[in-house]
């Protein structure tokens, strides 16, 4: 069935999207806030990350509505509020929603549009969840390693460490407590495979 976008539930949810990624961008923004008071400016560094990945995608949803600009549309949805007092409860919200995104929201989002006609949207709602699947990774991987005490130690021998300020490396068993060459403190500190925030 081939309808025009303005009769379209396809619109409906392109602005569902784009409320949620939005909203996630946000989230992160505020989570890489905690992050840093905590000082592990590696895990605010990949909240902010992908931040700006999340606005890349609502820019994206965003303008397959450029159709039916001036227009007000009204949609129904629900929103998570993740305000979690530490680091850890924000990586698993983040990989909790993360996963809804990719496996649930999107998947239900192309098919509809597939339905109604709009086989790009519905390639676009494909294309951004795998995306959504390798944040929910990101984040999950984070907090399994901030959770046993491996954010900054290697599990066996030796690992290179990446200093997030002046990309001095230093292959060790563990982050050193202070960069050698800029004196930024341990959180500055990744997995040189893990840049950037893969």
């Amino acid at each position: 069935m081939s309808v025009t976008l303005e009769k379209s539930e396809t619109h409906r949810n392109l602005l569902r999207a784009f409320a949620g990624e939005s909203q996630a961008r946000n989230r992160y923004t505020f989570a890489a806030g905690q992050a840093r008071k905590e000082g592990l400016q590696v895990i605010e560094r990949a909240f902010l990350f992908t931040a700006e990945q999340e606005r890349a995608h609502a820019k994206v949803f965003y303008g397959y509505l450029e159709p039916l600009c001036g227009k007000n549309i009204s949609i129904g949805g629900s929103y998570p509020v993740d305000l979690y007092p530490g680091v850890l409860e924000q990586l698993r919200a983040a990989q909790h929603n993360e996963y809804q995104e990719w496996e649930h929201d999107y998947a239900d989002f192309a098919k509809t549009a597939e339905e109604e006609g709009f086989s790009d949207i519905a390639r676009t709602f494909r294309m951004i969840a795998s995306i959504e699947q390798t944040h929910g990774d990101r984040f999950g991987r984070f907090a399994d390693l901030l959770e046993s005490g491996g954010l900054f130690r290697a599990a066996d021998g030796k690992e290179k460490w990446m200093c997030l300020n002046c990309g001095q490396i230093v292959e060790s068993s563990g982050a050193p407590m202070t960069c050698p060459v800029c004196k930024h403190p341990q959180g500055y500190f990744i997995r040189l495979s893990a840049v950037p925030f893969l």
